[in-house]
């Protein structure tokens, strides 16, 4: 490309605008520009010198970028930070204390995103109740790593139709998330594992554009930030603990660390093999955040149900009960939570993941008395049998 501030793509003509910023860089912007300022700037005879492309394009890469790819021009920021061979103490005290005894995994997703940008993987949570834990530090210096490539959005920006202004970057950070919505939740999940994505901006149709973006949601609250089921495996929850002391230079002395750190990621070998669609196995990402999110997830119907059986087992030392829908049905009227038969088939059969009798068969069925006290009845029907230890196991705080 010649050194020029301006590039023509299709048929509009464009400016490549340096923004000065706090830090003291500089954030290379696109803005449109009229051919008729061009003109009066730099006379007729200039316009022929300016650069022509096709359209625009994004490909991300960091170890090979090329800003012209094939005629189009290529959108993806260049890291401001180029890989030079040091130490980096305070990036790896950062790193330690956000990822804990899960440290090479960790390593092993920021090499993901360095060396392979187009990898898929798991959507980052970090969740902690406490205050001054560090989740701030570590998105500010993942922004200064990744520079243009990361962009910050709110519960509302994510919700809205219109994804201009993230459609194309790597790293999508949400901060304090409250996923109320079952909806959201999907959309999420659905954005973290697909390669393309509907483009919208204001006043603009939409158009689809390969997507390769990864997320990484903060909150503070640990127990229900997003809607998820027993079954989910795209999620990865870190429990982040306070600091203990706070320094208020640090994020200096991890800007000075990032080439070096870089350097680091080019050359280090990773320790996780390629398991799954993204990356990492359900196993290795599975945490106890992860479990009390999901334990917290459980439906009210489901955690009452459960908390019946299980005073139920307590009160006749049993370790497992035999149960029909239509039993659990007058159990939980007993209590007063509404319900009906469709959704306690589902959570029998697809939640629980329980199957029932091929044949109607005798068995002991529970019952609440009109008094309010338990028993046992004869019944016969196609039961499903729960184990103590299944309810213990998904409900033991039910």
């Amino acid at each position: 490309m010649k050194d020029t501030p301006y590039i023509r793509v299709g048929t509009s003509y464009y400016k490549l605008v340096h923004i000065p910023t706090i830090a003291g860089h500089f954030n290379e912007i696109i803005v449109p520009w009229t051919l008729e300022a061009i003109r009066n700037d730099h006379g007729r005879s200039f316009i022929g010198t300016i650069t022509k492309y096709d359209g625009f394009t994004c490909l991300p890469s960091h170890l090979h970028f090329k800003r012209e790819c094939h005629g189009f021009y290529n959108t993806y920021a260049p890291l401001l930070h180029k890989p030079k061979e040091g130490e980096f103490p305070f990036t790896l005290q950062l790193l330690k204390h956000i990822f804990g005894q899960q440290l090479n995994l960790g390593l092993d997703y920021l090499q993901l995103l360095y060396v392979k940008p187009i990898q898929v993987l798991p959507i980052l949570c970090l969740v902690s109740k406490e205050r001054s834990t560090g989740k701030t530090t570590f998105l500010k210096w993942l922004k200064m790593v990744f520079d243009n490539n990361l962009t910050y959005l709110t519960n509302d920006s994510f919700s809205s139709q219109f994804n201009a202004d993230w459609a194309n970057k790597l790293l999508i950070c949400i901060d304090e998330v409250l996923f109320n919505k079952e909806e959201l939740t999907e959309r999420i999940k659905y954005l973290s594992t697909t390669n393309f994505n509907k483009l919208e901006a204001k006043g603009k149709d939409k158009r689809e554009v390969e997507f390769f973006g990864k997320f990484i949601l903060c909150s503070n609250n640990e127990d229900n930030f997003i809607k998820i089921d027993s079954n989910e495996t795209r999620f990865w929850v870190l429990k982040i603990p306070s600091l203990k002391n706070e320094e208020t230079q640090f994020l200096e002395y991890l800007e000075t660390e990032i080439p070096a750190f870089l350097y680091h990621l080019k050359q280090r070998e990773l320790t996780s093999p390629h398991k799954t669609r993204m990356w990492f196995s359900s196993e290795e990402i599975r945490t106890k955040a992860l479990e009390n999110l999901m334990q917290n997830n459980r439906n009210r119907v489901e955690k009452e149900l459960a908390s019946v059986i299980l005073n139920a087992m307590e009160t006749f030392a049993l370790e497992e009960v035999h149960i029909c829908p239509l039993d659990a049905l007058q159990l939980l009227n007993r209590t007063r939570i509404k319900s009906d038969l469709t959704q306690l088939r589902q959570i029998f059969k697809k939640d629980w993941k329980l199957v029932n009798q091929e044949n109607s068969m005798a068995y002991r069925k529970l019952m609440i008395w009109q008094e309010g006290g338990m028993g046992l009845t004869d019944a016969k029907g196609r039961y499903y049998s729960i184990s103590r230890d299944f309810l213990m196991e998904h409900f033991r705080d039910a």
